[in-house]
């Protein structure tokens, strides 16, 4: 995952940083403006390590507050969500609860100033069995917002192992993070996640590539729209600040891996005569009740390769989507 940079590349991203929680990459919170790792590589298996075992415990409990200090963003509000849902349907906890590991980890750690920090983990799991026969590897965005505060993982994406990309390092083996705004790539950072929910809405931009996160999910939207007694409408939202904010990794061709979010809302109504169907999971984070209309609420989180500038198709491919209702709605 490590290698040296091209020169050329190394001198457009020199002064960039990952799109934070600040208006601006240069400015700090508590000061600190000197250009440093995110964390030592001991500090990011230790983080890895507290991460999964409160995922472990919460997961045996069913319980979100085991594990909503080590989770924020879009991983947390799916996390808390499912696991709220959850402890109502299976109060006495999980009773197929199989501890979770991940080995094998490797570490992107890219150098910047001030806060919000943040790194990469590219680990294997143990869940692979429960997938099939594909070899997955689970890649985890840990990100700390201050000195005083512990890693949490924002994004949590489940890909194909070898879809990943070779990242761009400086000579020190440091990751270097794509700007928000960079001009050195396809389609910025910041963009992303807007131009992602216009894309499912629209169509357009083309930006991205044909695939089961993009055309053929716009199909499968198309083929539940409208069925006998229901009708399904979605509504896609950007979801791109605090701790949703993207975050991106410079890879070797040039281009960047980034990690985005988007909330969407998919609501059916039911002709006269006929309800919206609930299972119990979604009954658990329900308010109102279902008569004819039932909404639900998602958060839906997006790993992408984005090419560099210049290139005029397929700019953006979506490797990997994390989604999960984090609400709903019946009237």
């Amino acid at each position: 995952m490590r290698r040296r940079v091209p020169g050329r590349v190394a001198a457009a991203l020199a002064a960039a940083t990952v799109l934070a929680l600040t208006a601006s990459g240069c400015v700090t919170v508590h000061g600190e403006r000197e250009v440093v790792p995110a964390a030592t590589r001991d500090e990011a298996a230790r983080a890895l390590a507290d991460f999964t075992e409160a995922y472990n415990k919460a997961d045996k409990a069913y319980d979100p507050a085991l594990d909503a200090g080590r989770v924020t963003g879009p991983l947390g509000a799916i996390n808390q969500a499912g696991l709220k849902s959850r402890s109502v349907t299976s109060p006495d906890g999980n009773p197929s609860h199989r501890p979770l590991e991940l080995t094998d980890a490797r570490y992107a750690i890219p150098r910047k100033a001030g806060w919000p920090r943040w790194f990469v983990a590219d680990t294997d799991s143990n869940r692979d069995a429960d997938q099939g026969a594909q070899d997955n590897r689970w890649v985890l965005v840990f990100v700390r917002n201050g000195p005083e505060q512990l890693w949490e993982v924002a994004y949590l994406q489940i890909v194909a192992a070898g879809a990943l990309p070779e990242f761009a390092t400086d000579a020190d083996g440091w990751a270097e993070p794509a700007a928000p705004d960079a001009t050195t790539l396809a389609v910025a950072p910041r963009n992303l996640s807007e131009e992602y929910a216009t894309y499912l809405q629209s169509g357009r931009p083309a930006h991205f590539t044909a695939g089961p996160h993009t055309s053929q999910w716009r199909d499968e939207r198309r083929s539940v729209a409208k069925r006998p007694g229901l009708a399904t409408q979605f509504v896609d939202q950007p979801l791109d600040t605090g701790d949703f904010a993207p975050l991106g990794l410079a890879t070797e061709d040039g281009g960047a891996l980034v990690f985005f979010a988007t909330r969407y809302y998919d609501r059916q109504v039911a002709a006269k005569g006929y309800r919206p169907k609930v299972n119990a999971d979604v009954r658990a984070l329900m308010t109102g009740e279902v008569r004819s209309t039932l909404t639900k609420e998602w958060v839906s989180s997006q790993a992408v390769l984005v090419k560099p500038a210049g290139a005029t198709a397929d700019q953006v491919t979506v490797l990997s989507r994390l989604q999960g209702v984090t609400a709903a709605t019946g009237s």
